[in-house]
């Protein structure tokens, strides 16, 4: 049988008083399912040893609800019971969401507090969907448990609430009885097991990356490609830089694929596009930094197809050299990006590289720099090469640092390109997966530069109305 558990609310598994795999029970037989306007129940019957009943699973879902509030809470505890032997207990909360049949769903835990009958926990954010999914009214059931090493943690007691009445922050409506039911019906004299104070309520209007977007935000999409000699001779086919008549190379497809995904972010549609490590004609001076239409007083492409006709015309004129130099061309957007932090503009930059890099610390110590201005950085790895260093610049396990500094937000995400093409070489497997993998991280770290400086989104345009024609007629 599958419900809730007394003590937690959480699902449990009963099959015939043991716990085991759901295989060695049965296999799922029939279902029905009841669908009121905004809840789910599925029941799925379960079948596998005959003339025996092997229980039934019973699935709940509810609607969400729109809201995007969340709130900063923070609370506190008087005179709780003492549960430990040699000490004063060790308190934490669990706050439980009640659903729509009843039962309650464990929707946040707080940190424990050792050794204390008088605890002050941490305040923490919760979205009012997770707390009580946007209903002012529904009951919230609050736990005070005393922790135990072992995870058989001693219930002290419980209270309930709702969202409305936590809304009327610190005030003697929110101080509350911890009760513990079996305590209250052996002793005549039991009061209670101590209480709990809200100490602050703090509302909190989520916003999304596309609110900024409809508030006027203007996305910058700037490209870089790696020309160094490590990429092979291009006209080689073996080259990943191979200018291959029929089909695009490894970075064509690359720039094209990731490319049309985000020029769809660039309201103008004109990208700066740089080459780095090759040397330039007429003299041969070798530049990490150049641009791809061979003018650097006006860099922009017109769209990703203009992007791609100016790589294919740098190719055929520059001398793929090195080094792999990333520094460069990220100071380069840094320097465009450190001119607008009012959050009326962001800067995305698109590197396509083979993978060796060369000067690491300079380029951390760049990445450490812009991880304070609008911007973002997608690597995207073309070819057969190992991309440990990638892997390192992407930040998602240890942030990156430079000289004793860290970045003060991730704002690198490194994408394989050959994770998405066939055995071939030539053909993209799923561009939806890719679209995914190289956008996954920059609405968060778009976010995290808007709300670290305080930035809110401007209000969005009404919608375009168009003029009325009045019909003129003579008489």
């Amino acid at each position: 049988m599958f419900g809730p558990d007394k003590q937690s609310g959480q699902p449990k598994l009963d099959c015939g008083g043991r716990f085991g795999n759901m295989a060695s029970v049965g296999e799922f037989n029939s279902f029905s399912a009841s669908i009121p306007a905004t809840k789910v129940e599925l029941s799925v019957s379960c079948r596998g040893i005959p003339g025996k009943k092997c229980g039934t699973i019973i699935l709940t879902a509810e609607e969400l609800n729109c809201c995007r509030d969340s709130v900063l809470m923070q609370f506190c505890a008087n005179k709780l019971d003492k549960k430990d032997f040699f000490g004063k207990s060790d308190p934490f909360l669990v706050f439980h969401r009640s659903n729509e049949d009843g039962s309650f769903t464990i929707c946040h835990k707080t940190e424990v507090v050792k050794n204390t009958l008088n605890p002050v926990w941490q305040a923490f954010k919760i979205s009012v969907r997770a707390l009580c999914n946007g209903d002012y009214d529904r009951t919230i059931k609050i736990e005070v448990y005393d922790w135990d090493r072992d995870g058989s943690h001693d219930f002290i007691g419980e209270f309930t609430t709702s969202y409305r009445e936590l809304s009327r922050g610190q005030s003697q409506f929110n101080v509350y009885e911890v009760i513990n039911p079996k305590k209250k019906g052996k002793k005549k004299k039991y009061i209670n097991s101590g209480t709990v104070t809200l100490l602050s309520f703090l509302i909190e209007t989520e916003v999304s990356f596309l609110d900024y977007i409809k508030g006027g935000t203007q996305i910058n999409f700037t490209v870089a490609i790696d020309f160094t000699a490590s990429n092979g001779n291009p006209a080689q086919p073996t080259s990943l830089h191979y200018m291959n008549p029929y089909q695009l190379n490894a970075y064509g497809m690359a720039l094209k694929a990731v490319g049309e995904i985000i020029q769809d972010y660039d309201s103008d549609k004109m990208f700066p596009a740089l080459g780095f490590g090759a040397k330039l004609p007429p003299d041969g001076r070798v530049s990490h930094e150049f641009a791809l239409n061979g003018n650097p007083q006006n860099p922009y492409c017109n769209g990703i197809d203009g992007v791609m006709e100016a790589y294919y015309r740098s190719l055929k004129s520059v001398q793929l050299y090195g080094p792999t130099n990333f520094a460069p061309v990220i100071n380069h957007v840094a320097r465009y990006a450190s001119s607008v932090k009012d959050g009326s503009q962001y800067f995305v930059l698109l590197i396509i590289t083979d993978g060796v890099i060369s000067d690491m610390a300079q380029t951390k110590e760049s990445i450490v720099n812009a991880s304070k201005l609008p911007m973002s950085i997608i690597i995207v790895g073309v070819g057969p090469a190992e991309f440990d260093a990638m892997e390192e610049l992407d930040g998602d396990v240890v942030r990156v640092s430079s000289r004793g500094k860290y970045a003060e937000r991730d704002i690198v995400q490194f994408v394989p390109f050959r994770d998405y093409i066939d055995r071939s070489g030539n053909h993209i497997l799923s561009m939806a997966r890719l679209a995914k993998d190289v956008l996954a991280e920059i609405p968060d770290q778009f976010l995290s530069y808007m709300r670290v400086r305080g930035i809110k989104p401007s209000p969005a345009p009404p919608p375009y109305t168009p003029p009325l024609h009045v019909l003129q007629t003579q008489i």
